[in-house]
């Protein structure tokens, strides 16, 4: 599934920006979870360096899981040592659970000022997300923005 907001051809230069973002940043996995233009649900659309494909399959609530959260806060997340440094339960973090993920940062990504969509770095290993990495993350988010609203 594609995001409405992309234009033709726009889906293989976002995964090549997921790709790239993962190569810059030397991270285990990148994912980018876009808001239906529909509904309230978010849901995963790209991913660089997953262990799986269970990302496509994975849909949460507005308010819900890591994307839901930063699209209803407008706020980066930051998820340290999972599943044990956790607000609720592990099964509310489904894309931590799919890749195995141990490590997550996760940054807003605004459309028209509003925020639709997040990009999330992660590792499996027991690296935590730097706070260089944290903010060439954010630079990454801005990059992605562009590309989407462009």
């Amino acid at each position: 599934m594609e995001y409405k907001g992309c234009s033709p051809g726009g889906s293989v230069r976002i995964d090549q920006a997921c790709e790239k973002v993962l190569a810059e940043l030397e991270c285990d996995f990148v994912g980018l979870a876009l808001q239906n233009t529909d509904g309230p649900d978010v849901k995963w659309h790209y991913a660089a360096g997953n262990s799986n494909e269970k990302y496509k399959r994975i849909t949460v609530r507005y308010g819900k899981g890591i994307a839901g959260k930063v699209i209803s806060t407008g706020r980066p997340m930051y998820v340290d040592n999972f599943p044990d440094n956790i607000a609720g339960k592990a099964l509310e973090y489904p894309i931590m659970l799919a890749e195995g993920l141990k490590h997550a940062y996760a940054v807003p990504i605004h459309f028209k000022g509003i925020p639709k969509g997040v990009l999330l770095i992660g590792n499996r290993s027991g690296q935590p997300v730097s706070e260089s990495r944290q903010s060439a993350a954010k630079e990454a988010a801005r990059t992605l923005e562009k590309k989407l609203n462009g």
